[in-house]
């Protein structure tokens, strides 16, 4: 494939669930690129598989605001006439960046990367990113639900763009060809009951107490579900307390880090249950074939949840509802027999559009590079 001009990316850090679209936009783009280091625990992707990096030194000034050192002056070089950039409010290097072009190099053009709107930002902050974005030449996003709230705000819907995100696709296609029903759960738990999973870190935000409270209740309604819970986190002692004190069946799987363990026990359970936000989960489980619950508070959601078709790919309950969550998952075994149709739903969505190669489809059509 023919390449056509340069591409400067800059970006707060190269995490690590990033490297399939980033190695597939280095692949089929003239690309160099520019981030800091590691931000907290987010795991760092290896800087390596990119074909040039420049490391960037990060300062934190007050608060969430920081200086990313070296951005004002790429939009000097003469080699750059595209950019893409991250586009967090609270980078003020991506604020200076976007004012100078907007003052000297009008001819180059600068796109942003964001979850952009959420529904609940103030006055304050509606004003802000408003000027934020509206000084890019145009802005990628994660989901609709964004790009709806910018349009009803006053943006410029033609600047828009919904691009969704992805996690290694290439490698969890080849896990799911060779995935076949197991007893992992059945010789676990010694029954057959429906099995709710989730996966990912066990912390307080994301409110899994409410799955143990909403089994037991379940339970002494006469229904029997088992729960598996693959992560580990701060909230796990206090989870195993409470597991034992509800006497419901809770398998505490730990970390996995094993992909081929972590399809095989997303593909054995039957429902994925989020009650705090849902974020990456969601994808993590679609694209083995089960369905995600989580809460419908959308301005307290990552873009994920968009993943959730209701009734199809997974359902939604009120947020911090716990008779709520107990009716959302009866309900949900109740009206969904057909385990195997559920699936190929699933299946469906994540193949449709949450994929590194949709993601560059929209980034090169956009860009125009």
């Amino acid at each position: 494939m023919a390449k056509s001009s340069k591409l400067c990316v800059i970006y707060n850090m190269a995490a690590k669930y990033r490297a399939p679209i980033f190695q597939l936009m280095d692949k089929e783009m003239d690309i160099d690129w520019h981030y800091s280091n590691q931000i907290g625990d987010i795991k760092e992707m290896d800087s390596s598989l990119l074909k040039k990096v420049t490391k960037l030194r990060r300062t934190n000034i007050i608060g969430s605001l920081y200086w990313q050192h070296g951005v004002m002056s790429l939009i000097n070089q003469s080699e750059y006439n595209t950019f893409l950039a991250l586009g967090e409010l609270f980078s003020l290097s991506t604020w200076g960046l976007l004012i100078k072009r907007k003052l000297f190099y009008k001819n180059k053009k600068i796109y942003l990367w964001s979850h952009g709107w959420y529904g609940r930002e103030g006055i304050i902050k509606r004003w802000m990113k408003k000027i934020f974005f509206g000084l890019s030449n145009g802005t990628f996003l994660y989901g609709n639900y964004a790009r709806d709230i910018a349009i009803q705000q006053g943006n410029n819907p033609d600047k828009l763009w919904v691009i969704h995100n992805s996690l290694d696709y290439a490698t969890h296609i080849k896990l799911r060809e060779t995935l076949l029903p197991s007893d992992i759960y059945k010789d676990y738990f010694n029954n057959s009951d429906p099995t709710l999973v989730f996966i990912g870190r066990l912390t307080r935000v994301k409110h899994l107490d409410m799955v143990i409270q909403a089994v037991h209740t379940l339970k002494l309604k006469g229904e029997n579900y088992n729960i598996v819970f693959v992560g580990d986190g701060e909230e796990r002692k206090n989870l195993e307390k409470l597991a034992v004190e509800m006497n419901v069946n809770v398998w505490f799987y730990g970390g996995c880090y094993d992909d081929a363990q972590t399809a095989q026990l997303i593909y054995d359970a039957d429902l994925c249950v989020s009650p705090g936000n849902v974020g990456l989960t969601a994808m993590h489980s679609m694209v083995f074939g089960t369905p995600v619950l989580t809460h419908s508070n959308f301005a307290n959601q990552m873009p994920e949840f968009e993943a959730i078709q209701q009734g199809i790919t997974g359902d939604f309950f009120q947020e911090g509802d716990i008779i709520d969550l107990v009716n959302s998952i009866s309900n949900w075994f109740k009206n969904h027999s057909n385990r195997e149709l559920v699936r190929i739903e699933c299946y469906k969505e994540i193949d449709s559009k949450w994929t590194p190669e949709y993601q560059n489809k929209i980034l090169k059509h956009n860009l125009k590079l």
